[in-house]
């Protein structure tokens, strides 16, 4: 199991923006809870799924199995 972030730079530029804007919330959310913070709830339950392999919600990061 590998978490790498994005190779598409721009994507990591404009995903680093917006957690700069709300203060590390994933900006991809409308709530601003301690479940949306970066790294999300969400990915780090994906993460230790041994069958998930893909992007987090808003594609910073990418889990290899």
């Amino acid at each position: 199991m590998k978490v790498v972030e994005n190779p598409d730079k721009e994507i990591v530029k404009q995903i680093r923006e917006g957690l700069e804007r709300t203060g590390g919330y994933c900006p991809c959310r409308l709530e601003q809870t301690e479940d949306n913070k970066c790294v999300c709830k969400e990915f780090k339950e994906q993460i230790k799924d041994p069958d998930f392999e893909g992007f987090c919600h808003c594609m910073l990061y990418y889990k290899y199995k």
